[in-house]
């Protein structure tokens, strides 16, 4: 990495409970980039959109064409962000309803070149598939830059009280979080 200075990294996360694995999951790769960056010279700043804070400004928001001022926020931070880490819990093969909500509503270029870690929650590890049939192609569509690691965690990925239960875990969560922090380092600042 060799551009230091400010880095933002905003976090999309679309967990419906309160505590969420997804949230748990987003905070631990925010955490690990936002180390890398500091290590390489940058001065990052984490922001975190929860997407379930938004659930009704965004049907709202498709429905009317205008965004309320939170949500406005949201979507501009996104856009505006150095890096984006992106975080779905899996239902029925693919990202959840909201996550999908909250990125169509996002301009089509509007994630042009922005480097991306996408990563997503699920019961079971046969669920891993859905980030790269379901959420990496959405990427792509928007022009985002997606790293190529992707980090998926299972319920068996996780111990008692949130903590890793499995190594492979935290090997997969460093390796996409270097990888976020290396595009974004050899972005322009601003």
């Amino acid at each position: 990495m060799t551009a230091a200075g400010p880095r933002s990294i905003v976090v999309v996360s679309a967990g419906l409970g309160q505590p969420s694995a997804t949230r748990l999951l987003a905070d631990r790769l925010a955490a690990a980039t936002e180390r890398h960056l500091r290590a390489g010279g940058a001065q990052p700043s984490v922001t975190v959109i929860e997407l379930r804070e938004h659930a009704r400004d965004l049907t709202d928001h498709l429905l009317t064409g205008f965004p309320s001022p939170a949500l406005q926020a949201s979507i501009d931070a996104a856009i505006a962000a150095d890096g984006l880490i992106a975080v779905s819990p899996i239902f029925n093969a693919s990202y959840s309803g909201l996550f999908k909500l909250f990125f169509d509503v996002v301009e089509r270029d509007g994630l042009a070149g922005t480097p991306v870690l996408i990563a997503a929650t699920g019961g079971t590890a046969r669920h891993s598939l859905a980030l790269e049939h379901a959420i990496r192609p959405l990427f792509a569509y928007l022009g985002a830059a997606v790293v190529p690691t992707a980090v998926y965690a299972a319920s068996e990925d996780w111990g008692r009280a949130g903590i890793v239960a499995d190594g492979s875990l935290v090997e997969r969560i460093e390796r996409g979080a270097t990888e976020l922090a290396a595009a974004v380092a050899a972005r322009p600042a601003g």
